[in-house]
């Protein structure tokens, strides 16, 4: 079994599923909505573990091995979908602030004081509230295919919205087809999916445990944690923005944004990338990221 780390120690009480890979500058991956830290490629963490990293990827509460808030309410998307665009508040179990000061007790649990910290769609929101709240722990930031939150830059492509709004899958032949349907599409021209690969991470997921209410708490909470615009001015940590140019979920315009608001932060547009992790585009990722955090280096014991 893998560790796990008590990170809120009352009320809830979340504990978090991790793994550890190699040694070195310390890098902190958070995955995005409903997903768990196997969607960080095994072999795309050994890439980083050459360039001379200690990764720690980790399934965010409700997820996978991670504390399931079993008595939490359940919200609505459709509702939360309507209220947002409404702007009326949304009522979430809890916050992407929430999210991210799960991910200081982690690095506490490590002994991490400073980590590079490294998030994909709404785990570079939770990244960026981690930078924004709790700056003196980030040592560089890259939030990738990720947003500001502010309304008009997210508003994904109608085809995307509706793929990511599919019903939950109730066996593992469903799951497998419905990995395969959201990365397809949302997939970008120049980076195609592995269908294979897909069908063997959903097999994966499905065994260490698949949790629907995830969804739709992490999405309330996404809607809920509104936008950070004003809030980014004042992150002071090196900021990479890594974003595909053929992004119909976030879509580029939420990349470029958030450039725009962290000040001397840099943006790598990724030309025909959609909206996932495919093995096409490690190459690029790990470039990028390895070059900005060894520019910045924390002291390792």
């Amino acid at each position: 079994p893998m560790p796990r780390a008590r990170v809120r120690d009352a009320d809830p009480l979340v504990e978090l599923e991790y793994d550890l890979h190699g040694q070195g500058q310390p890098l902190l991956l958070i995955m995005g909505i409903g997903s768990q830290l196997i969607l960080w490629h095994q072999r795309l963490v050994e890439c980083f573990v050459q360039r001379g990293f200690q990764v720690v990827r980790f399934d965010n509460r409700d997820v996978g091995k991670s504390t399931w808030l079993r008595d939490a309410p359940v919200p609505s998307p459709s509702q939360i979908i309507s209220r947002g665009y409404l702007k009326l508040p949304v009522s979430a179990p809890y916050s992407l602030s929430d999210m991210a000061s799960d991910t200081v007790g982690l690095l506490n649990h490590l002994g991490w004081q400073h980590a590079h910290i490294v998030g994909v769609s709404m785990g570079g929101m939770i990244a960026q509230h981690l930078a924004i709240e709790h700056p003196d722990r980030v040592a560089s930031l890259t939030s990738i295919m990720s947003t500001t939150g502010g309304r008009l830059v997210s508003l994904p492509q109608p085809r995307a919205l509706k793929a990511l709004m599919a019903p939950a899958p109730t066996t593992l032949h469903e799951a497998e087809d419905s990995l395969v349907r959201f990365f397809t599409a949302v997939a970008g021209p120049a980076y195609p999916q592995d269908e294979a690969e897909l069908r063997a991470l959903a097999r994966q997921s499905w065994s260490r445990g698949s949790n629907p209410a995830a969804f739709a708490r992490q999405f309330a909470a996404v809607i809920k944690s509104g936008d950070r615009t004003r809030r980014l001015h004042d992150v002071t940590a090196p900021t990479l923005v890594l974003h595909g140019t053929a992004d119909p979920l976030v879509p580029l315009r939420a990349g470029r944004a958030t450039a725009k608001a962290i000040p001397h932060s840099r943006l790598r547009e990724i030309i025909g990338l959609g909206h996932g992790l495919p093995e096409g585009v490690w190459p690029v990722l790990v470039d990028e990221i390895s070059e900005l955090a060894l520019a910045h280096p924390v002291a390792v014991d």
